[in-house]
């Protein structure tokens, strides 16, 4: 056991990359430069998920011509959360940061997340205390998501946090005994516990390119890290439910009285409007309940969460870990199979 603790790196830094070929050499730079006084031993793993331009012919050069970097290429896009997922799994290192590759979040406070965790911290997160070059409707949304799932949730989930953290390799191996697929990184983590400290930080504009977070992609993320982390809203449809048939019950005995006294109301249109109120509140309650019966036949299906195409390790040895191969047999195969860093 002590000799495969010394052989892991020190740190391992995790970055899934998405369409990301122009930033992507000067993320390495400050990555390295940020890994080098704190120890030789690191490694830098960049996952392409599916990206569409130059990003895994710029990963294949970086791990050719730098043996700390580990290419890994996915066989689709899976997306952001599924992506980091990958990269926790070929991640070696004792620690784990994982930060996306924009450089909206500084890799130069690894030093800092470092002595934190030195001090006795399980995770280190960043919070940010400013968000740069982002419009205040994405600012104002953000809040109100985070507040909400605060409201919603039984796991105390910190405001103002991304995915970009620092992780010992305790909590790193229990998050990938976590096998469900719709993932909200930042909550799973909190709910593994232990001690969590945040690290306040100003988080810059992109570096370059576009961001990869669209409204659409926004609301997905927010429907996901929900239905995850509360069945706030199954509790709720049940009382709106109970509430709304309680009125339907008064309008009923309501109506029975007013034929008992011979007064009938003409007119179609407050039907038409009771109908379409409660078939509308049914067709919100059975969408509610939809969602969550969507994630469970995913989930029972028990696909894989991601599959490698190819792996790149330049001159040095990555082997696949333990892990990795334990929790995604088919995976693991594949990534056998196109293993190409020497060895």
């Amino acid at each position: 056991m002590e000799a495969t603790r010394s052989a892991r790196p020190l740190v391992s830094v995790v970055a899934p990359c998405y369409n990301e070929h122009e930033v992507l050499r000067e993320f390495h730079a400050r990555v390295s430069a940020a890994c080098r006084p704190l120890t030789g031993s690191y490694e830098i793993v960049l996952v392409d998920d599916g990206s569409k331009d130059g990003t895994w012919a710029i990963i294949e050069t970086l791990a050719e011509s730098d043996p700390h970097v580990v290419g890994v290429q996915l066989l689709r896009n899976h997306g952001h959360q599924l992506a980091a997922t990958a990269g926790l799994h070929i991640a070696s290192g004792q620690r784990v940061m994982l930060i996306d590759a924009d450089l909206q979040d500084p890799p130069e406070l690894l030093g800092d997340m470092m002595r934190l965790m030195d001090e006795g911290a399980d995770v280190v997160y960043g919070q940010r205390a400013a968000r740069a070059g982002e419009t205040w409707f994405k600012r104002a949304t953000a809040a109100g998501f985070y507040r909400l799932l605060t409201r919603l949730t039984d796991v105390s989930i910190p405001r103002d946090t991304g995915d970009f953290r620092l992780m010992s390799r305790r909590v790193v191996d229990t998050f990938l005994l976590m096998p469900e697929r719709q993932r909200f990184i930042r909550g799973m983590v909190s709910w593994i516990g232990g001690r969590q400290v945040a690290l306040p930080y100003e988080r810059h504009a992109r570096y370059a390119g576009t961001s990869k977070y669209p409204l659409s992609k926004m609301i997905r993320f927010a429907t996901d890290a929900i239905t995850s982390f509360s069945t706030v809203p199954l509790r709720l449809a049940v009382w709106v439910g109970l509430a709304t048939a309680s009125f339907s019950m008064l309008l009923l005995l309501y109506a029975l009285y007013q034929w008992t006294q011979n007064v009938v109301v003409a007119g179609w249109a407050s039907i038409i409007c009771a109908v379409a109120f409660f078939g509308g509140l049914q067709m919100l309650i059975l969408g509610v309940f939809g969602e969550y019966l969507g994630r469970l036949v995913h989930e029972a299906k028990g696909r894989p969460l991601f599959m490698v195409k190819a792996i790149r390790a330049g001159r040095r040895r990555h082997e696949v870990p333990s892990h990795f191969s334990r929790m995604e047999p088919a995976m693991r195969d594949d990534v056998v199979s196109t293993w190409s860093g020497g060895g």
